[in-house]
């Protein structure tokens, strides 16, 4: 029981980090390439469901394409300008990264090593 505990705990210090760090990540849908050329944001999200689709579904056939599509469609994401990032305060930060990291941390060994 102990031990389903811990990981309970870890599951849920990593969804904090989480939504921590999705507070302050706006995912906006227009598309614009500082370097004055124009890329639709459609070609990424399409190339991210490619690659989720890749994954999941053929893993061993063709799993570096579905990573490749993974990759691609998330540069593509930022170079689109999808994402705002606000800013934040350093505490906020803070707390979110050790959130994140001590459930993860909690969910793979089941400790913390000071």
């Amino acid at each position: 029981m102990g031990k389903l505990l811990i990981k309970l705990i870890g599951l849920i210090l990593f969804f904090t980090g989480l939504y921590f760090f999705g507070q302050n990540i706006i995912f906006v849908s227009g598309y614009y390439i500082p370097f004055s050329s124009r890329l639709p944001a459609t070609v990424s999200v399409l190339a991210i469901m490619a690659g989720v689709f890749t994954l999941v579904f053929f893993r061993r056939e063709a799993s570096q394409l579905g990573w490749i599509l993974l990759g691609i469609g998330i540069v593509l994401v930022f170079l689109s300008g999808g994402v705002i990032f606000r800013s934040t305060s350093l505490w906020n930060l803070f707390v979110a990264f050790g959130a994140l990291a001590t459930g993860y941390k909690l969910l793979n060994e089941g400790r913390i090593n000071f």
